[in-house]
């Protein structure tokens, strides 16, 4: 099946005969001879394109198109009109309208145009799927964790998310700042647009200014053509900056101008260029110990802490280590084709005695190491290669994959 088409006209038999030359090309049609009946089959049959006619008994094709494609961004409409009424089909692609048909050559036309659309319509489709998968993907939802420490986190994290509010980060590294980086960005309003993230301490001070700014061709050895920057290919969407604190001070006035009006030059260059973007920062240092040191500008402080949300180190969250572990236990026994069914209380109480200076991070590793490890179906104690651990852990309950809500396949 090429695809499904809605046809609205109140002429049955051109409706009918229509509907009759779609189905030999291989689509699936229905009809409808009203706005009403159109608007419940648009629901029940779920066209990829519709064509329907300007004039019908109870209102104005062109109006309902408009409204439909609003509602409905990711279908296609076709309008036929009459010679006189041309302006019609002009205004409505204007609107989003895939395109307009005059009627009389309409049947000739009609068959490559809905090639194109059920074309675009079908890659409109898949790409609201994709869009779907990333915002399930990296919900709020898939942060675990319900100790009060990282719930509170989530809880203001979610407020924000809707906003275009600047964001910062703190907390020691590995404490998951660019997971709530991307929830935030996923579940706000610029999610269909672009999430760019980039590591400050990473990268040298003059290469890091070309990466987030760009540069003109000849702005410097190597520099042989023009290059966008990550602010601007982060354009109505988000850019993380993790480890902002790392910044060169240089380079955080350039910074500030952005968060100040949306403008910057690119290295070389002497045009201004503007963006909208939404920024969220993250840091591992006391930003107030690098201000008094000299290090980090006030004025940018300011700026970027409009809102600001610390993460617990997992020192702080312990009880989550259980269902982190699980999760952790899943991802690795599914890559390597292991067959753990159970996580020993042993295990887990020396996973919470152990300080984790790493965080997250550092229990993704061990658990990692771990599930490589195991030749049964049990993680034990004897995997492990952590040092001493201190006592007085409380014992847990013996845990199981299908306890944390995974079955024992992984």
């Amino acid at each position: 099946m090429k695809g499904k088409i809605l046809i609205i006209d109140d002429e049955e038999k051109l409706r009918n005969l229509t509907a009759k030359l779609l189905g030999y090309e291989g689509y699936e049609v229905v009809g409808a001879e009203n706005i009403q009946q159109a608007k419940r089959k648009m629901d029940q049959f779920s066209p990829d394109v519709v064509v329907c006619d300007v004039k019908l008994p109870d209102g104005n094709g062109v109006d309902f198109v408009i409204h439909s494609k609003e509602k409905y961004p990711e279908k296609e409409f076709i309008l036929l009109t009459a010679f006189g009424r041309i302006q019609d089909g002009v205004k409505a692609v204007k609107h989003g309208i895939f395109d307009y048909l005059v009627k009389g050559d309409d049947h000739e036309k009609l068959i490559p145009l809905l090639e194109k659309a059920s074309q675009k319509a079908r890659l409109q489709n898949e790409l609201l799927q994709l869009k779907e998968q990333l915002v399930k993907k990296y919900s709020f939802d898939s942060i675990l964790g319900k100790s009060p420490a990282i719930a509170q986190a989530k809880e203001l994290a979610k407020k924000v998310a809707k906003t275009d509010a600047t964001v910062l980060f703190t907390g020691p590294t590995g404490t998951g700042k660019e997971v709530f980086a991307q929830a935030i960005h996923y579940e706000g309003n610029r999610n269909t647009k672009p999430f760019v993230a980039i590591n400050c301490s990473a990268i040298s001070g003059e290469i890091l200014e070309s990466e987030l700014f760009g540069h003109k061709a000849g702005a410097f050895t190597g520099a042989t053509k023009d290059k966008k920057g990550l602010f601007e290919e982060a354009h109505q969407g988000s850019i993380f900056l993790d480890e902002i604190g790392e910044m060169p001070l240089e380079l955080q006035a350039k910074f500030l101008r952005v968060l100040e009006s949306g403008t910057f030059i690119r290295v070389g260059d002497t045009k201004e260029v503007k963006v909208d973007v939404r920024i969220i920062a993250a840091t591992n240092r006391s930003l107030e110990e690098e201000v008094a040191m000299g290090n980090f500008r006030e004025d940018l402080l300011y700026r970027l802490s409009v809102i600001q949300i610390p993460l617990p180190p997992l020192s702080d969250r312990r009880s989550d280590i259980p269902e982190l572990t699980a999760h952790f236990t899943k991802i690795f026994s599914a890559k390597t084709n292991a067959k753990i069914k159970k996580i020993s209380p042993e295990f887990l109480k020396e996973l919470k005695a152990y300080p984790f200076k790493g965080n997250i991070r550092e229990l993704r590793n061990i658990v990692e190491r771990a599930v490589i490890l195991c030749d049964g179906d049990t993680l034990t104690p004897d995997l492990l290669a952590l040092p001493l651990t201190s006592s007085g852990s409380q014992e847990p309950e013996s845990y199981t994959m299908a306890a944390a809500g995974y079955s024992g396949a992984c």
